[in-house]
């Protein structure tokens, strides 16, 4: 066809194509890790045994960071300071609020530094980047397992029947999991250009367990308090669990509110993590 072009005295068509990168949607991203679930899950096996491995104790860890941490606010909010538990052993009523602020931090803190610590990941091979953040929080999952079936223990210690609502506990595992994915990714993001975060952020999940009803229920906050209170996802989700795990009423108002925050900030910080991955290659 060229040459039959330039016998005729035509110069031939030439069509052009752009090629580049685009903007896919979430929905596509997500797609794109659906078909890379096996480099996901081995990613997450690996940061399990790495994060155990030459230890002692191994995942018995998964289990005495919450149960220590569960004793000593036991002695000093249940014993001394008196704080309220609503009917509840305080023990159980802390340990309840601490097994999923325990997934959520270990999962941020995970997160925030995975793509830094896998640089080969970002620089040397393609794989979708949130794949990293992602699997972090997928290891955490293990911990939140194990120090579960320590949950279940001391319900049966302190004879709390959960009833019928510990059928909802997996989808507010499902709720926690992908709010820690949305503030981990968007901590990852932020690592890899400012290395300042790394220092930053273990101060600010531990003002954040303040900031959430982990050591003190949510009637404890003043009425005026409320709506400003409820701007953070986690205190309707811990009250879910605790819900769940002692048997008790919803607040469904709370919990609608932390789906509501939870859904907004995971497209967000998916949204940020997708714009300022192109330059994580030039200064990881």
């Amino acid at each position: 066809m060229p040459r039959a072009s330039f016998e005729s005295g035509r110069e031939p068509e030439i069509t052009l194509i752009r090629i580049g990168s685009g903007e896919a949607s979430l929905a596509c991203r997500l797609l794109e890790l659906w078909h890379y679930r096996e480099l996901l899950c081995f990613l997450a096996w690996r940061d399990v045994k790495v994060r155990y491995r030459q230890t002692l104790l191994g995942v018995a860890w998964a289990v005495l960071q919450p149960l220590l941490t569960m004793l000593l606010f036991t002695l000093f909010f249940g014993r001394l300071a008196r704080v309220p538990s609503e009917g509840v052993p305080y023990a159980l009523f802390a340990y309840a609020g601490l097994l999923p602020w325990t997934f959520f931090a270990n999962a941020v803190t995970n997160s925030a530094n995975s793509v830094v610590a896998n640089p080969d990941l970002v620089t040397k091979v393609y794989v979708p980047r949130l794949l990293v953040p992602f699997a972090a929080i997928l290891a955490s999952l293990v911990d939140f397992g194990i120090g579960f079936a320590l949950a279940i223990g001391l319900m049966a210690y302190y004879r709390v029947a959960p009833g019928v609502a510990l059928a909802a506990l997996p989808l507010l595992v499902i709720l926690t999991a992908i709010f820690a994915a949305a503030v981990g990714t968007w901590m990852a993001a932020l690592n890899v250009k400012y290395r300042d975060v790394r220092y930053a952020l273990p101060f600010a999940v531990q003002t954040w367990l303040f900031a959430s009803p982990v050591i003190y229920p949510s009637t404890l906050v003043p009425a005026q308090w409320r709506p400003l209170f409820m701007l953070n996802p986690l205190s309707g989700l811990i009250e879910g669990y605790r819900s769940c795990l002692l048997g008790r009423q919803f607040d469904w108002a709370a919990l609608s509110a932390s789906v509501a925050l939870t859904l907004v900030a995971f497209l967000l910080a998916t949204r940020s993590f997708r714009r300022m991955e192109t330059g994580f290659a030039d200064v990881i």
